[in-house]
């Protein structure tokens, strides 16, 4: 059977207008942000989100959070305001990511940014877009230099023709990841849901349920965790009920009807604001692992006042399959590991359950009241947890402990695999897989055992290329090095004298 082809949103250059090349990311425009009307909303993100030991983001453009929260729900445009380099690589990034609809682009100049018209041309291009027959909601995202020129997108209408109008700013000098990028856009859809709600009847979501007090998941997690929530749950009376980032709009609302809001992920800061705001209770960490989902298990009952009768059918429902499965997949090794999804403290405790030495975990993320009981597990485990870590953290950290497999960014992977130690991209290996429950241990421990058993093949790789890259064959000439030495080349009988000196070509 044929997979329908999907339906592509066209979207594109609407304004007409062209890009003249206004950079970004330098100094300047960082104080020109301090001078404009956005001082709120950068003062916010700096309580939100504090930057760590860089003052520019070491992963992908943060923005790119919000753009993959947008494409993924149904019904939602999304258009990009900002540089068209900045947005050229946004969605290139998108589509890489599996995106299958269009970006929409209003491009600007150094006259319709001084001026203002570039504000007028995102109204029209949003005027002309708002059409309730294919959009519940229009998502607007200033990137760097229109937020730092203080275009004001709180001034775009909140409805045009029923379509809801969510304008916000993720600049890369206040957003530090593209996580946390995630969580400006999704509390800007709660805030609007919540007044939604809050001034009548809603039409709820078509998805049904069983009727039972619902939880609410917080976190971009793997479609199947859910499911194995569900099954942990359904002893204590609950099921799960919306995940927010949210697939569609309606979803939104049945997420407020939650009895408990369950933070899965830690940095989603602005969302659990919003949530507590209409008094729900935030059940931080994850059930992942056995100790993990245990404990748990007991903390969602104790906050709902649920028996201690129920909580132990609940954790005998669902840990000894977890137990069972740990013990089968049994490894040894030490392993240090780093990334920016946000869920790294979450694998680390399911890694040292599985009998590995975790020496060290770094996240791009910051600490907050979330990750409190994870940090604190893995430092009882003799785990370094570094927040806010840096490349050059989670390098030195490979370099300190010789670990038999690295878990990291491309930059440490690429690190790791020089050194000929068997390495795992975080992103696309690990966090792309289901995590919670059974379901996690099995997936996440057969791809790290895998990759364990591949250290001879990275040490015969490495001596299969050993001296490419290096040297005269890194592809790079050095003009500030000593003079270069005479050789003497033997042609035809003939002794030629050469320098090996050569003339730089500039571009």
């Amino acid at each position: 059977m044929t997979k329908p082809k999907q339906k592509v949103i066209e979207i594109k250059n609407i304004s007409g207008k062209v890009n003249d090349g206004v950079a970004c990311g330098s100094t300047e425009i960082i104080e020109r942000a301090k001078d404009q009307n956005k001082s709120g909303v950068l003062d916010q993100y700096k309580k939100d989100y504090p930057v760590g030991p860089h003052d520019q983001p070491q992963s992908m453009c943060p923005a790119f959070g919000s753009l993959r929260v947008g494409l993924r729900m149904n019904r939602v445009a999304t258009i990009l305001s900002g540089s068209a380099c900045c947005v050229y690589g946004l969605t290139f990034t998108s589509h890489f990511y599996g995106a299958r609809r269009s970006v929409g682009y209003v491009p600007f100049n150094s006259e319709t940014l001084v001026t203002g018209k570039l504000f007028e041309d995102i109204k029209e291009s949003v005027e002309q877009i708002a059409d309730p027959e294919k959009y519940d909601a229009i998502v607007v995202i200033n990137l760097c230099v229109p937020t730092a020129s203080g275009v004001p997108l709180q001034l775009l209408p909140k409805n045009l023709n029923g379509v809801r109008i969510i304008g916000i700013d993720v600049p890369g000098f206040g957003v530090p990841t593209h996580a946390e990028a995630k969580d400006i856009l999704a509390a800007a859809m709660l805030q609007a849901s919540k007044g939604e709600i809050q001034n009548g009847p809603v039409k709820k979501s078509s998805i049904e349920r069983g009727g039972l007090p619902l939880i609410t998941l917080v976190g971009e997690i793997f479609p199947l965790d859910p499911i194995s929530i569900s099954s942990m749950v359904e002893k204590l009376g609950l099921e799960v009920g919306a995940v927010v980032p949210t697939r569609q709009w309606r979803e939104l609302y049945t997420a407020f009807e939650g009895s408990v809001i369950a933070g899965l992920h830690p940095f989603y800061t602005a969302t659990f604001r919003e949530f507590e705001s209409v008094n729900k209770p935030i059940l931080s960490s994850a059930p992942v692992g056995f100790e993990g989902t245990a404990s748990w298990l007991e903390r969602l009952g104790n906050i709902l006042n649920i028996s201690e009768k129920k909580i132990g059918m609940a954790k005998q429902s669902v840990l000894p399959a977890i137990k069972t499965s740990l013990k089968e997949r049994k490894i040894g090794g030490t392993v240090t590991m780093s990334g920016y999804e946000g869920s790294e403290l979450l694998v680390a405790r399911l890694l040292v359950e599985s009998g590995l030495t975790v020496k060290y975990v770094g996240t791009a993320c910051p600490r907050t009241p979330q990750n409190k009981i994870d940090e604190s597990w893995l430092k009882d485990k003799g785990v370094k947890v570094t927040f806010r870590s840096s490349m050059e953290n989670d390098i030195h950290a490979m370099t300190e402990y010789k670990p038999d497999l690295v878990i990291g960014t491309t930059p440490v992977v690429q690190h790791a695999k020089e050194k000929a130690i068997p390495s795992l991209y975080f992103t696309n290996l690990i966090s792309a897989r289901p995590l919670m429950g059974k379901l996690g241990t099995g997936s996440i421990l057969d791809v790290l055992g895998d990759a364990m058993n591949n250290g001879d093949r990275f040490k015969k790789m490495r001596k299969f290329f050993s001296g490419v890259g290096v040297d005269s064959t890194s592809g790079i000439w050095h003009e500030d090095k000593p003079e270069q030495k005479e050789k003497k080349l033997s042609i035809q009988g003939k002794t030629v004298s050469t320098s090996s000196k050569k003339e730089s070509i500039k571009c």
